[in-house]
């Protein structure tokens, strides 16, 4: 070798050597203290980069492909670079091949079949800021950090989601189980129902409460409306009301209903049942009116029955009339007065002994019969009072001589004397023209007693 270095120096002084074939002659002969001088009078960089690489010069390889500036130099240089574990050149190198989005992978590979993950991902995170930065840097350090560094995977997607390969992410997020960053990107890539389901199916990594319900109210399955209520009843009961207030306006809610009673859960949605009731819908007011009647809030029900009146009400004054509670015997029977049912509205007003009710009902009905049924009620019940006050009530409806009857057999005239005073008031009033009449003369003898008669 040194007689050949010899040899080499004295043609270049001659000027008489065919530098470039030569030099290839030398390194392929593994002689590259030659080839260096050679590569280097001639300025062939590129080759003399490769040569200062095998002589293990790896700084003034790195100069040289600088020099060079070509894609293939830079690799080579590269790689062997980190097959000599100087990372620090290796670096500089990288940063002028990753800009190239097809020699990208091929230098992921050679860093990863190495195992050299970290110092692969300093590398990419310090081309991040390159002018020429594409999609491809951002997503393959994506896929790195989902494999290697996990916990830098999520602020990494923050910052740069809108440049990533959302599809391949995904993908890569799947596999290392990151359901979090997984249901980030699905939001981000409008895959809502795949992103719900991720949620519901790993909630201790991906569930998160304002996510959730913002993520549910976009999605395109409905049935997913109703997985999700499954979902809260299992996982957060609490938080089921928060829920349905959000999907309320695509709910189905004789369905939510249905389901909630199946499962024993109305009294937990009682607020939802009541947000909803304004729509009148018929399985909504009969769950609310069973919760109120089990709740013993006879009031409440009261308010729903008279706002709300789709409903079965025949079903509802049934159960009702066997209440232990006489208030809601009462509401009974107000409902059965409501569907024209009189005669069994004012009997469970008088055996719950509800005078007023009764009165009232029998007056509505405008069934004489009921009406002087109920009188006959009071005097057997020893009402006196109660009989004087059904006169009024009832007055269009009472017949006179029944009253009279009634009120003479019972010995309570004074008790039917102001009924009858009115009633009186009432004929005079309607015969007093005849009356008047028959004092001026003009009225035939006899006539005026054949007026009262067909008055009466």
């Amino acid at each position: 070798p040194f007689y050949i270095d010899r040899c080499v120096a004295f043609q270049i002084m001659s000027n008489q050597l065919n530098f470039p074939q030569v030099g290839d002659r030398c390194f392929e002969e593994g002689m590259y203290d030659a080839a260096k001088l050679l590569y280097n009078n001639v300025s062939n960089f590129a080759r003399l980069a490769s040569t200062l690489v095998h002589l293990g010069e790896y700084q003034a390889a790195v100069d040289s492909a600088r020099k060079a500036n070509s894609t293939r130099t830079w690799k080579e240089v590269c790689f062997a670079c980190v097959a000599g574990e100087e990372f620090r050149l290796a670096q500089i190198c990288g940063l002028h091949i990753v800009i190239h989005a097809d020699e990208l992978e091929e230098l992921i590979s050679d860093y990863q079949d190495r195992g050299y993950y970290e110092e692969l991902i300093a590398l990419l995170e310090a081309a991040l800021g390159l002018e020429r930065a594409h999609m491809g840097m951002f997503t393959e350090l994506a896929i790195l950090y989902s494999k290697f560094k996990p916990q830098k995977m999520r602020e990494h997607l923050e910052l740069f989601w809108s440049r990533v390969n959302i599809p391949k992410v995904l993908r890569a997020a799947e596999q290392s189980h990151l359901w979090a960053e997984l249901v980030f990107l699905y939001d981000k890539y409008e895959e809502y129902d795949n992103a719900v389901l991720t949620m519901m199916s790993h909630p201790t990594d991906a569930w998160k409460e304002v996510q959730f319900k913002d993520i549910i109210a976009k999605v395109a399955n409905v049935e997913l409306y109703y997985k999700s209520l499954s979902f809260y009843l299992d996982y957060k009961p609490l938080l089921t009301n928060d829920l349905l207030t959000i999907l309320s306006p695509r709910l189905d809610h004789s369905r939510a209903v249905t389901y909630f009673t199946k499962m024993n859960q109305l009294k937990l949605v009682k607020p939802y049942l009541r947000s909803v009731q304004s729509h009148n819908n018929k399985g909504v007011n009969q769950a609310l009116n069973n919760l109120l009647t089990e709740e013993e809030d006879y009031q409440g029900l009261r308010t729903s029955i008279d706002a709300y009146g789709n409903f079965d009400t025949i079903v509802l004054a049934q159960r009702l009339e066997k209440h232990e509670l006489i208030e809601f015997r009462r509401i009974a029977a107000y409902l059965y007065k409501g569907n024209n049912r009189w005669r069994q509205s004012v009997e469970l007003c008088k055996k719950d002994k509800l005078y007023k009710d009764a009165m009232l009902y029998a007056a509505e009905s405008k069934d004489a019969e009921l009406a002087e049924t109920l009188l006959q009620w009071f005097l057997e019940e020893g009402r006196k009072e109660c009989f004087a006050a059904c006169l009024f009530a009832s007055y269009d409806l009472l017949h006179p001589d029944v009253v009279l009857e009634l009120a003479w057999r019972h010995n309570i005239m004074d008790f039917a004397m102001p009924y009858f005073i009115q009633v009186m008031r009432e004929y005079l009033t309607k015969v007093s023209p005849a009356v008047n009449t028959a004092s001026t003369g003009c009225v035939p003898n006899g006539t005026l007693p054949l007026l009262l008669n067909r008055t009466l």
